[in-house]
């Protein structure tokens, strides 16, 4: 018999010592006291009450409302929609990579949640009408209602400006321009369309009258350029316009685009399209023998390039780009009310800014042509890469300029009161403060000499007043041209644009006098 089944034979189990509470039977599970179920109880609560907290934080900032101590504001990341098609193929990559380097959060979506809409295209009408038409007062977009005014091909030619060269629409205007032709019988002339960008000589003969619409024309060609090296070029000014009523305009004083054609002007052949039409794949101008060593040796921008060769060779190089400037700023005045007119169906003109490129030419004499206005001018370095670090400095200091690239770390949306007057207080703005302070100001507003005093401007005036402020301490390589430039005694300079008439202009101009009489870097 085996021994564990000998009667006389008692289990070992049975005098062994119970440890049945050091090893549990497998049947029972694991025992875990109350305490550990009420600190275990307590972590997920805790883990649960955070995810509801966040959710909650979420919502605010997706509902626009201010989460945080009102007086200090919120920190969410300000953000930019890029509104255009094909974005993938990099022709704003320099426009998103300055946003994302000034804090912006980039979105492609449809939504009201953005603080900058950037549009490549106009916006101003289809699916955008309604949206643009709410704006809140925070957002900005980069295009004003009425710009067409400006860049319309057709609308800018036949305005009649001294710096234009004359054109006729056809068939509309083909008597006047029959006698033009036979007043003029050697003149060239190019036909011109709002939907197209080649352009060819012709002679009158060769041009068919009977055949266009209002979006053809017919434009004087200028045949005697001036030729650096041989080479025909243009030069490209970038221009903002950041308020109308009053009007605002600035261009970026530090550099230009300059443009050479890819084959010489002589011998001229009118069926060559490369002597006198800068393509896409144009000459730079430190490609041409003239410049090259500037470029090599010294640290020139294209603009300080023209400006050297045009100053060894005698020229006069201030007059120049002051009739370029006094060009750019008269184009903004004659269309003005027209602005006016398109913008007066929103709530503001102030969440518009938009930057234009002016094109010109300069003739053999130096006298400034102006060829055409861009909407949406090129930002992409594709074809050439040497213009990348222009691009992200024109749109950066574009930003600056208008507001956009606060140095506040978070969306102007969420600025307390307080943030504002930091900003700009109602102290920055105040000027002729004796005059101000004379019995006649105290007692009324009707006086002309007092309007600029603080109790007798109105919300609107102060308010445009402070972005006038905001503008100029931020305005980077940016140059105001209108209000115009002034002397050091508060007079416009003998070659400076028209003063609009409008009271708005008015006191805007006569409160930059005010200023610039106080500190000579408000003159310009």
């Amino acid at each position: 018999m085996w021994p564990w089944k000998s009667p006389n034979r008692q289990p070992e189990f049975k005098y062994a010592s119970d440890n049945s509470k050091y090893y549990p039977h497998p049947h029972h599970g694991v025992q875990i006291s109350h305490r550990l179920v009420q600190l275990m109880m307590g972590c997920l609560c805790f883990g649960v009450l955070l995810i509801l907290v966040n959710i909650y934080q979420l919502s605010s900032i997706t509902t626009g409302q201010t989460v945080g101590d009102p007086e200090f504001g919120s920190s969410r990341r300000p953000v930019v929609w890029m509104n255009a098609r094909n974005l993938r193929s990099g022709y704003l990559k320099h426009v998103m990579a300055v946003f994302s380097r000034i804090g912006y959060t980039r979105t492609e979506a449809k939504s009201r949640l953005f603080d900058v809409m950037w549009a490549h295209d106009y916006p101003f009408g289809g699916e955008l009408k309604d949206l643009l038409l709410t704006l809140e007062p925070h957002q900005k977009v980069n295009h004003f209602p009425g710009s067409g005014y400006i860049t319309n091909k057709v609308s800018l030619a036949v305005n009649h400006f001294p710096f234009i060269p004359p054109a006729f629409v056809i068939p509309k205007d083909t008597d006047k321009f029959l006698e033009e032709v036979r007043n003029h019988p050697k003149k060239l002339w190019v036909e011109k369309s709002n939907n197209h960008r080649g352009i060819h000589i012709k002679s009158p003969k060769e041009i068919d009258l009977h055949k266009g619409s209002d979006e053809n024309f017919v434009q004087e060609y200028i045949a005697n350029p001036y030729l650096i090296d041989q080479r025909k070029f243009d030069i490209g000014v970038y221009t903002v316009l950041t308020s109308i009523d009053p009007l605002r305009v600035y261009v970026y004083d530090q550099e230009v685009l300059i443009r050479f054609c890819e084959t010489d002007y002589y011998p001229f052949d009118p069926n060559n399209e490369d002597k006198y039409v800068v393509g896409d794949s144009y000459t730079q101008p430190w490609e041409l023998p003239s410049l090259r060593e500037w470029w090599q040796k010294g640290k020139y921008s294209r603009k300080l390039l023209l400006n050297a060769h045009l100053k060894k060779k005698g020229q006069d190089v201030d007059k120049m780009w002051s009739d370029i400037y006094r060009a750019i700023a008269e184009v903004y005045l004659r269309k003005e009310a027209d602005l006016i007119s398109a913008g007066s169906h929103f709530k503001s003109t102030r969440n518009f800014f938009e930057m234009v490129r002016f094109d010109f030419i300069l003739d053999a004499d130096l006298k400034v042509w102006l060829m055409e206005v861009n909407m949406s001018p090129n930002l992409s370095s594709a074809s050439h890469n040497d213009n990348k670090l222009m691009y992200e400095q024109v749109v950066f200091n574009l930003l600056g300029l208008v507001g956009v690239a606060s140095k506040l770390d978070h969306s102007l949306k969420y600025s307390s009161p307080s943030e504002k007057d930091m900003l700009v207080s109602d102290q920055d703005i105040q000027v002729l403060y004796e005059r101000c302070a004379s019995s006649e100001c105290s007692k009324s507003c009707y006086d002309e000499n007092c309007r600029l005093c603080f109790p007798c401007l109105r919300e609107n005036e102060r308010d445009f007043i402070k972005a006038s402020y905001l503008e100029h301490t931020h305005r980077g390589g940016f140059r105001r041209i209108y209000p115009p430039v002034m002397t050091q005694i508060g007079e416009v300079k003998k070659d400076g644009p028209t003063l609009s008439l409008s009271s708005s202009n008015q006191l805007m101009f006569h409160w930059f006098k005010s200023m610039c009489l106080h500190d000579i870097s408000w003159c310009a």
